[in-house]
């Protein structure tokens, strides 16, 4: 009986003490290590969010850039720290496309790395040269296979989501991929390449300029500052979706209550008015989901692009 009430009295401190843990984190500074170069989404919310979260924690928040291998290098990183005060900023392509293309990392990060929240929701576009003669994804979809297509480099969200989309059209078009969206949207622009599903945020401008012609949007909602194009779903393909989220990813040894203490603080921050604000103007969409509901997100998200991938025949070493 004795044992029995030791063994009691041990888990109830066990209990304890996570709470505990979480209310004494932070204990030093933390390192928020975005995965994709300066100016890039994850990187501008980390930045965006860096003040209120110093606030919160009451110590230094740093944001360490560290681009490289579609995302694989930062992750590795934050997936051997040796604390719990190093986290990964990046999309969620990272859990949810990476493990699929690169078999050779040294390490499982679906097994290494917990989702602690997304940050925010963003949309690839589908965008063609004024010149080429498609106005609507009805035309796009009976374009001959002679015909290409730009996306941001090999296995990212906008090559996955064109191939995603030409499965559901039946259509078939040369990939022709670049270092980045920035030089697909150049090349599409520059009529060297016929069109390009190229993330939102990049192209706007040049849509608003008529520099290219927006066909549809890749995600579940219409982008706000372009409320007159439609999504794929819209446009005639039921069930398609094709949302990417920025999101925020820790160590997965990173106990419950500690990472739950991070997703409020981190919604906090991302409901400042001036954030908010600041996210639509690059057609983000705030968002801040608990560590469960980010868990669920990223295993459907997982097998949806797993299927993709197979699909292409796609892997990258």
């Amino acid at each position: 009986m004795k044992s029995l009430l030791r063994i009691l009295a041990l888990a109830g401190c066990a209990a304890l003490a996570l709470p505990a843990a979480a209310q004494a984190w932070p204990t030093k500074p933390v390192r928020l290590v975005a995965a994709f170069p300066a100016g890039a989404p994850g990187d501008v919310i980390a930045r965006l969010i860096q003040p209120a979260l110093q606030a919160a924690w009451g110590q230094p928040v740093v944001v360490e850039n560290k681009p490289g291998a579609a995302g694989n290098l930062a992750a590795a990183e934050v997936a051997q720290a040796r604390d719990d005060h190093t986290l990964l900023v990046g999309p969620d392509t990272i859990l949810t496309i990476n493990p699929h293309l690169y078999r050779r990392l040294g390490v499982d990060l679906r097994a290494a790395l917990r989702p602690v929240t997304y940050l925010a929701s963003f949309n690839q576009m589908l965008v063609c040269h004024p010149a080429s003669g498609i106005a609507t994804l009805d035309a796009f979809a009976r374009q001959p296979a002679t015909r290409s297509y730009a996306s941001g480099g090999a296995g990212s969200p906008s090559h996955m989501a064109m191939e995603m989309l030409l499965a559901t059209t039946r259509g078939k078009l040369n990939h022709v991929p670049y270092k980045g969206p920035g030089p697909a949207a150049q090349d599409v622009m520059g009529g060297h390449v016929d069109c390009g599903f190229i993330v939102s945020s990049v192209v706007l401008p040049h849509v608003q300029a008529g520099r290219l012609r927006a066909i549809a949007v890749s995600g579940r909602e219409r982008s706000v500052l372009l409320p007159a194009v439609p999504t794929v779903e819209e446009a005639g393909h039921a069930g398609f979706d094709a949302t990417f989220f920025e999101t925020l990813l820790a160590p997965a040894r990173l106990p419950e209550p500690v990472a739950e203490k991070i997703q409020r603080d981190v919604r906090s921050a991302l409901d400042a008015p001036r954030t908010r604000a600041a996210l639509a103007e690059m057609d983000l969409r705030a968002l801040g989901n608990t560590p469960a509901d980010a868990r669920r997100r990223s295993q459907a998200d997982f097998d949806k692009w797993g299927a993709v991938a197979r699909q292409v025949g796609l892997q990258l070493d």
